[in-house]
């Protein structure tokens, strides 16, 4: 059962309109820095998929459920034909939903993901997420110091702490903690082998698609290439040198630029 997503808009509604979908353990905000160049130029709705962010908590998460979200939310906006984009986690929901409704995508941009099947490789910090004890933690430090045994690197912990969120004061003050999980954690440990897998593919995509690599990622890699085109005949790939899997972040004005000469070109 689809759900309505949390959003926030911004740019001239009278614009061209360009839905953007987060990663995983991320939300709208992720997105900002690139939003904010782009909605100069376009109506840009930011997203929280189902289980981020401000958005519903499910049980399940697949991506032809996720799709549907997305299907959802444009038929509740009154959008019968939109560009989409995706990064990550976000770029298989919007293949997703470009492979199932292709007549409801006009264009499809992903960012620093391929459609293909990857090993876990989240483990370590699935573990760390769920080994902390909310009740011992009293601030954003301690949280920091829990996940550092299991996330080295200060700038990913900072990231993913950004779903530590302070509990409301009308809470039942009968639970300890200080901090909840803004995002569902339950549901993403249940379902990620599922996010690991390639979007679900029975006919090809063929409208205008642009996949942009993080130069120093290993996320799009030249065995996809051959997948790529098979389900996305029309897809282009533009590289950003000097940046890894967040690029949207390390290089908002380049990654912008990049996406507005894509589709001004249409």
């Amino acid at each position: 059962m689809s759900i309505t997503l949390n959003s926030r808009r911004l740019g001239d509604p009278q614009s061209p309109h360009l839905l953007m979908a987060h990663g995983l353990f991320g939300s709208h905000e992720n997105l900002m820095a690139a939003a904010r160049i782009l909605g100069e130029h376009y109506c840009i709705h930011l997203l929280d998929l189902r289980n981020h962010g401000q958005s519903p908590h499910c049980e399940t998460m697949s991506y032809p459920e996720m799709a549907d979200d997305v299907m959802q939310y444009m038929d509740e906006q009154g959008l019968s034909s939109t560009f989409v984009l995706g990064h990550s986690m976000g770029g298989k929901v919007m293949m997703q939903l470009a492979l199932d409704h292709p007549e409801r995508v006009a264009a499809l941009v992903v960012a620093d993901i391929s459609p293909v099947t990857y090993p876990p490789h989240h483990n370590a910090i699935l573990d760390g997420l769920k080994a902390m004890v909310l009740s011992d933690i009293g601030s954003r430090r301690d949280a920091d110091a829990a996940l550092s045994s299991f996330e080295p690197n200060p700038a990913v912990r900072q990231f993913l702490l950004k779903n530590l969120q302070r509990r409301d004061h009308d809470d039942d003050e009968r639970t300890p903690t200080r901090y909840i999980w803004r995002l569902n954690l339950d549901a993403i440990v249940r379902s990620y082998d599922l996010l690991a897998e390639a979007p679900v593919f029975e006919v090809a995509y063929k409208g205008p698609t642009l996949f942009i690599k993080g130069g120093d990622s290993a996320y799009i890699q030249k065995k996809h290439q051959e997948t790529i085109m098979t389900m996305f005949p029309k897809a282009q790939v533009r590289i950003m040198p000097g940046t890894n899997h967040w690029l949207h972040a390390e290089k908002p004005d380049l990654f912008s630029g990049i996406v507005r000469r894509f589709l001004d070109e249409l």
